[in-house]
């Protein structure tokens, strides 16, 4: 009988982790705190559960990297993504979810596995010497007292961010005289219409008191994690708008691709959105206002947007602290602690970023510690691919930058610039140079379609 993989940490990678070592026939030991401990981000004791946004970002594989790795991990039969996509809810081009249904199905589904076992139970600090193989999944909440054993077998400081996350809105309570429903340009993606956000409208008088009232606005302080750097992929609001004053009109607020639906005479000088939060289509959050702000504070400033004057707030915005390790230098390519390689880690602790990034390590720690217990050898994915180039970015990206110390290396969302160049240039059908949009658009489905054929080979190959 084979000896368990245990795996420390019941969020989106730990679950797909424990999913995808139970599919090899491998025995799961899932041990998870909630609700034995809570902590300061989620509500639930619920795996996987949502803490932040509910969505997924881009479905399009075709142009996007976070759609391409969306298509590696429906190919590599992902548990997570076949939980969002059946929980989708309606966000344009983008795949969001109820969150709590979301979280509900991989719940069901890891406690109905033969081969897994759920323990509610924290593990403060490194696993007993007899577990011979363990993922390491505790995210971005990692206890303190983990961490410091952490630090104190890699010799590495623990390096932390800010992460915030948004309100959500009772839909009922938004005026639609208004706001009017639009996704950008029409666009309709999993699930949804071309008109899944509601869109809020602010002139330029209202916009320029908007930011001047974020930047007044009475904030929460966190004296204890002074000098700690935000991730700029998930900022507060004010600190956007403390940036510049036009910062939050080219960023959340920018009014590309939406026509004001009361009055298409009239271009909106800003524009606020808020995306489906649960499939009943009764909550929605507010797209990109993460925010340190007080809870008075939040509820007074964004009462101004126009639309939400009588704004009921399910959910106020908040703010926590995020731990991750300095990969590079701490793991292997097969996302084994150097100092301890019976640790594999998985999910945000290794200094990915988002949801689908985070499962998609959690996939592939899984994938590695079945294999290993089995006898086998499995190599990552090759870089060309979207798992590939963030398992890279990973355990290697920035080796060069490792003496610079442990801040250079920072969490990174999957992104194009991560895949190596195109071998040959992109032309048109006609074998035409492209130049501009064109020939950025043609380049991305280019490294899209080199993404699916190598992955491909990997799994015929595994």
């Amino acid at each position: 009988m084979l000896n368990p993989v245990h795996i420390i940490g019941g969020g989106l990678a730990g679950s797909e982790a424990a999913w995808q070592i139970a599919a090899a026939g491998v025995p799961v030991i899932l041990h998870e705190m909630r609700p034995v401990r809570p902590t300061e981000a989620h509500r639930t004791d619920g795996l996987a559960e949502l803490v932040c946004s509910n969505s997924f970002r881009s479905d399009d594989a075709a142009t996007n990297a976070v759609g391409v790795l969306h298509r590696e991990m429906r190919a590599m039969d992902s548990l997570i993504m076949r939980a969002a996509d059946a929980n989708q809810v309606p966000a344009g081009g983008a795949l969001a979810v109820d969150r709590d249904g979301f979280s509900a199905a991989v719940t069901a589904a890891l406690a109905a596995h033969e081969q897994i076992q759920v323990v509610r139970e924290e593990i403060p600090t490194l696993p007993p010497s007899d577990w011979d193989s363990v993922i390491i999944s505790t995210g971005p909440l990692t206890s303190g007292t983990l961490a410091s054993a952490l630090a104190a077998l890699t010799g590495e400081a623990g390096l932390a961010f800010f992460d915030a996350i948004a309100p959500i809105v009772h839909r009922e309570s938004i005026d639609m005289s208004k706001a009017w429903l639009q996704s950008r340009y029409d666009k309709a993606g999993p699930g949804g219409t071309g008109a899944d956000y509601i869109n809020c409208p602010l002139d330029r008088g209202q916009y320029e008191a908007f930011v001047a009232a974020l930047i007044a606005g009475e904030k929460t302080e966190f004296r204890e994690w002074e000098g700690t750097p935000y991730f700029d992929g998930c900022l507060p609001i004010e600190v956007m708008a403390e940036r510049g004053p036009e910062t939050l009109r080219h960023g959340p607020m920018k009014p590309m691709g939406l026509t004001n639906a009361h009055d298409p005479s009239v271009k909106p000088y800003a524009v606020v959105q808020l995306r489906q939060d649960n499939a009943l289509g009764s909550l929605y959050n507010i797209v990109g206002f993460q925010t340190k702000l007080k809870h008075g504070a939040q509820s007074a400033i964004f009462r101004t947007i126009p639309g939400l004057e009588k704004a009921e707030f399910a959910r106020l915005g908040g703010i926590h602290r995020n731990t991750y390790l300095n990969s590079p230098a701490l793991l292997d390519p097969s996302l084994r602690l150097k100092a301890d390689p019976r640790l594999r880690f998985a999910g945000q602790i290794t200094g990915c970023e988002g949801y689908v990034e985070s499962a998609a390590v959690g996939l592939l720690a899984g994938r590695l510690a079945a294999a290993e217990r089995l006898g086998r050898r499995l190599s990552p994915p090759p870089a060309t691919t979207a798992l590939g180039a963030l398992v890279a970015h990973i355990t290697g990206g920035h080796l060069e930058k490792i003496d610079a110390g442990p801040r250079s290396f920072q969490p990174m969302n999957v992104n194009f610039g991560l895949f190596p160049p195109l071998t040959e240039a992109v032309k048109s059908p006609e074998g035409k140079r492209l130049r501009g949009p064109e020939k950025a658009r043609a380049k991305k489905m280019a490294l899209s379609a080199r993404a699916e054929r190598d992955l491909a080979e990997w799994l015929a190959a595994n």
